[in-house]
């Protein structure tokens, strides 16, 4: 049979080689990535059959990459392995398409256990999560409301989320490869169309709307 090609996201290269040494006797590990935006771009090139992701990421968070990957691939499977123990965070991820989602104090048969999972099941819940009623109870909450989407481009929500990680708008510019100038015409116009009237309602609204 076919071994499964997962493609590897977090910002600490020492554990995706750690776990890549656990999965590589039974799948094919075909890359590790850094950041949102390194991951959507290296998804779309390699194909992978599993990705594995923190739902925190530097320039674009795992959840919106996940969402656009599943948009452009529905049939791909995404296993979020992160600290996050926030029900909301929880329930957004497998509202966008999450096969399963484990914190990263699970134990490696956890992680085995979701990859494989994953082709079998519509979703998988960490032992640790299925034992928090808060946790569920707010997953649950999660997945009865439907909130509408947030109408921001892929550019406004990488600006967005660069600023609200503090960086200027030249450190914005510099990231994105694009000029200060833009950086501002999407930084204000956001403002306008949200009704912000400062930075840190800037920063705010990034943090309610779950983009930082």
């Amino acid at each position: 049979m076919k071994r499964a090609r997962i493609l590897l996201a977090d910002s600490h290269r020492l554990l995706m080689e750690a776990i890549t040494k656990l999965l590589e006797p039974e799948f094919e590990v075909v890359g590790m990535v850094v950041d949102g935006r390194e991951l959507l771009r290296s998804a779309l090139d390699l194909k992978p059959d599993v990705v594995v992701l923190d739902s925190s990421m530097s320039v674009l968070s795992g959840l919106e990459v996940g969402r656009q990957l599943k948009a452009n691939r529905p049939g791909i499977k995404l296993i979020y392995l992160t600290m996050d123990q926030d029900g909301d965070i929880v329930a957004k991820a497998f509202r966008l398409g999450a096969s399963a989602y484990l914190l990263k104090s699970c134990t490696a048969s956890d992680l085995l256990d979701a990859i494989r999972g994953a082709w079998l099941r519509p979703s998988y819940l960490s032992p640790f999560l299925t034992r928090s009623k808060k946790i569920v109870g707010s997953f649950m909450r999660g997945q009865a409301r439907q909130k509408k989407p947030l109408r921001l481009t892929l550019r406004q929500r990488e600006v967005l989320q660069l600023l609200a990680e503090g960086r200027s708008m030249k450190e914005v510019a510099f990231a994105l490869q694009i000029k200060p100038r833009t950086v501002a015409y999407h930084k204000y116009r956001m403002m306008d169309d949200f009704n912000l009237g400062s930075n840190a309602a800037l920063v705010r609204f990034a943090l309610r709307e779950r983009v930082a």
